[in-house]
């Protein structure tokens, strides 16, 4: 391994302050993923030593116990932190008012020290993600080998091309308890990502404790059954297994692992799907539908005519909800969901269709936006913004609305020409449930709910700003995020396997300049990667790895 060299005779000789390594190095020891802005290569390697100590102010206390207990990970090594700064033989961190961007930071490397300079933690924690993209992926495993590890030199000037760096997990077709989110988060870390959509209601499934309304998880929370196998379809109908299923998050699990992110720069945005994809909460709450039922919690996949009812109680039941959430979470963003509300029983509901003719709002989409005019109203009062599926454009937009383009661009490219901030996710490039390979080889791969095929590089050559757009209204793309609908993936070992290394490409879509994106370049890095996803025990699509 080229980041490894064997402790020999002469190197002990050396005194530990002294060392240097006088290499001459090449770009193939700078395997950084995503690509950064400036990558300078210098002579010569830092040597990380018993001796090395880590210098951080308290107020990077936080980072600093991050980057201490993974080079801790190496045998014979144990840094100490240490709040003065003595730069040669160690490593520092420091806040500096120069790197004006919160999320830029400078990173140098010489054979006498480490430097990782940023204005903010957050651009620090992403200056030591690329600190340890330049150890050896065995640091990963945990398994105290006796390495002696050198660090190439290097100078460093990189920060992210978009605001919003984003990965989405649907829990509500099946639940992976807190202990796997945070291994997502870690994933989501090691890619200098920051946000994380968490889909936690479902027509399958309500996922979070609302302490007011307990039936939303000892009801909403199960189901009696799930489909079996790719069903559904004309040769295919439903069947059925007969086992109860489910699970949901307690408000002290949910507040662990937004500590947990927010220790990693990553910002937890909750969605509660409204006012379609209700059918779990109406199973628990049938007196908010628009009829007595009968509900039930999901037992199958797709769009299911159960919405809530637009009554007043309605909107007291979902705020209550809301309110809950956003004692929850701090994000400034709440996602209501918004997406495939079949209109059926407003159409046959008088209340609803009384409302409809009172209001003046024309017809059922004139309902929907309604709808989510007032739950946005609500929101906007506590200061926070929602973000809906590109749905929420039917109807008229509600006034601050953040949509997020799935079906195809055009959602997004309209909100965006109407000044509203747009998040790219189209299924074209960002679902990471469709297969990741084409032709005969699908027949190895696991099953999917569509025949769509996404592709590593694929979504590597996605650009999230369409040219149509004016450069003021390309102002209005805050990024984009890969979405994991899990109703095909019942283990988290599969949503690893789905998931990686096309996040990884979108990854460098998100935070590397367009014009320094290179196909081939990306593949040889892509190698040392997925050597750490071996390292830390992560699954992947290996057939993703071939050159052409």
């Amino acid at each position: 391994m080229r980041f490894i060299i064997l402790i020999i005779t002469g190197l002990l000789m050396i005194s530990c302050r002294n060392s240097h390594i006088e290499t001459i190095n090449s770009l193939a020891d700078y395997p950084i993923i995503p690509k950064p802005k400036i990558l300078e290569i210098k002579k010569g390697r830092f040597v990380l030593l018993s001796a090395t100590q880590l210098n951080a102010s308290s107020e990077l206390i936080n980072e600093a116990n991050y980057l201490r207990d993974m080079l801790n990970q190496v045998a014979d090594i144990s840094v100490n932190i240490a709040e003065e700064y003595t730069l040669k033989g160690n490593i520092t961190l420091r806040l500096v008012p120069e790197i004006l961007n919160k999320e830029d930071y400078k990173l140098s490397i010489s054979q006498q020290s480490i430097i990782i300079s940023a204005n903010s933690p957050a651009g620090i924690f992403y200056g030591i993600q690329s600190l340890r993209q330049l150890l050896p992926p065995e640091i990963e495993s945990k398994s105290k080998d006796h390495l002696a590890i050198t660090i190439p030199a290097v100078e460093i000037e990189d920060g992210p091309r978009y605001a919003y760096r984003g990965m989405h997990l649907d829990v509500g077709r099946h639940f992976f308890d807190s202990s796997y989110i945070k291994r997502y988060l870690d994933l989501i870390a090691m890619h200098k990502m920051n946000t994380f959509h968490w889909h936690l209601t479902e027509d399958q499934g309500w996922r979070i404790e609302i302490k007011k309304y307990p039936k939303l998880t000892s009801i909403g929370a199960y189901r009696d059954g799930t489909a079996i196998g790719l069903a559904g379809t004309k040769n295919a109908p439903y069947t059925y297994d007969t086992i109860r299923y489910g699970g949901y998050y307690t408000q002290e699990q949910i507040r662990e692992v937004l500590d947990y992110a927010a220790k990693r720069h990553i910002v937890v945005i909750p969605e509660i799907e409204l006012p379609g994809h209700s059918s779990a909460a109406l199973a628990a709450y049938p007196e908010f539908g628009n009829n007595q039922g009968p509900y039930e919690v999901a037992k199958r996949w797709g769009i299911f005519t159960e919405i809530y009812s637009p009554k007043e109680e309605t909107f007291t039941f979902l705020e209550e909800i809301l309110t809950e959430v956003m004692e929850l979470f701090p994000s400034k963003y709440i996602h209501i969901g918004g997406d495939e509300v079949l209109k059926k029983e407003w159409e046959e509901s008088p209340y609803a269709q009384e409302l409809i003719k009172r209001e003046n709002l024309g017809d059922e989409k004139g309902l929907q936006s309604y709808f989510i005019r007032r739950i946005e109203s609500f929101l906007n009062s506590f200061d926070r913004e929602i973000i809906g599926w590109d749905e929420i454009l039917e109807g008229g937009l509600a006034p601050n609305a953040v949509v997020m383009s799935w079906r195809g661009e055009e959602g997004g490219i309209e909100a965006a020409k109407q000044h509203h901030k747009v998040i790219m996710t189209p299924g074209t490039h960002c679902y990471f449930d469709y297969y990741q390979i084409d032709g005969e080889e699908q027949k190895n791969e696991p099953l999917t709910g569509s025949s769509r095929v996404t592709t590593v590089e694929k979504v590597y050559y996605y650009e999230p700003t369409p040219e149509i757009l004016s450069e003021t209204e390309k102002k209005y793309i805050l990024g984009a995020q890969g979405n994991v609908w899990t109703e095909y993936m019942p283990t988290f070992e599969h949503v690893e396997y789905m998931v990686l290394p096309r996040m990884t490409a979108l990854s460098e879509v998100l935070w590397s300049n367009k014009e320094r994106r290179d196909w081939d370049d990306f593949q040889m890095r892509l190698q040392t990667m997925t050597q750490r996803f071996d390292a830390i025990g992560y699954r992947y699509a290996k057939h993703s790895l071939k050159m052409d």
